[in-house]
């Protein structure tokens, strides 16, 4: 094998390796324009010229969560659909309350690592691990601990104190997403047929029945 041809080989797996990851941004900023009718992997880019102050805004995270729902729970995203400039920057933060005894259930961020900042309280925390290994990695977490969920992977945080919580949430992504696991699994519009959901679970078919009803 010739000298060049190992040369270019490398060359080859150096650009695969350098285009695997996102580029930099090209200007300052890219403001997200959601009135723009063009349909791109993202957000279209708003006129330079008209971004305002406000676009880089958001107000009100030291304000409290509705936590009166069936978990116990309430987030407060800040990602790119609250703040526009977040646009392209990689990174969005979240605000996490928690009734006593409240769950954030288990979920994933498919385009997201998370590290979770407890300001308030004492808050189970855990991960699981890809197949086939599957293994739960948990904490007890008090105020002033950090914690890291890695991208993908599905997690859950639990409020085992008294009174009320609170975390903050950073995450590297302007535009993280969340898949809830029940709600994805039993709450799908349509429905996942049941005997699909019943051979995966090994259980009866009429569980699930009862389980999709609730969602």
């Amino acid at each position: 094998m010739s000298a060049s041809f190992l040369i270019f080989g490398l060359l080859l797996t150096t650009c695969s390796i350098a285009f695997a990851s996102d580029p930099s941004p090209l200007q300052d900023f890219c403001v997200a324009d959601p009135k723009s009718q063009v349909l791109v992997n993202g957000l279209v880019c708003k006129d330079p010229k008209l971004v305002q102050a406000d676009d880089f805004l958001f107000r009100g995270l030291h304000l409290m969560g509705n936590t009166s729902n069936n978990v116990g729970s309430n987030v407060t995203q800040v990602t790119v659909a609250q703040v526009p400039g977040l646009n392209t920057l990689g990174i969005s933060m979240a605000r996490i309350d928690f009734a006593p005894m409240g769950i954030n259930p288990p979920h994933t961020h498919p385009r997201a690592t998370e590290i979770l900042t407890v300001i308030e309280g004492r808050i189970l925390v855990g991960f699981v691990t890809s197949n086939p290994e599957n293994r739960l990695i948990t904490k007890v977490l008090q105020k002033g601990d950090v914690f890291v969920f890695p991208e993908g992977l599905i997690h859950f945080q639990k409020n085992i104190g008294h009174g009320y919580a609170v975390a903050i949430a950073g995450l590297s992504s302007h535009n993280p997403g969340v898949i809830t696991i029940a709600n994805a699994v039993f709450g799908s519009n349509p429905d996942i047929a049941g005997d699909i959901l019943a051979k995966a679970f090994q259980v009866d078919v009429k569980v699930f029945d009862k389980i999709q009803s609730k969602f």
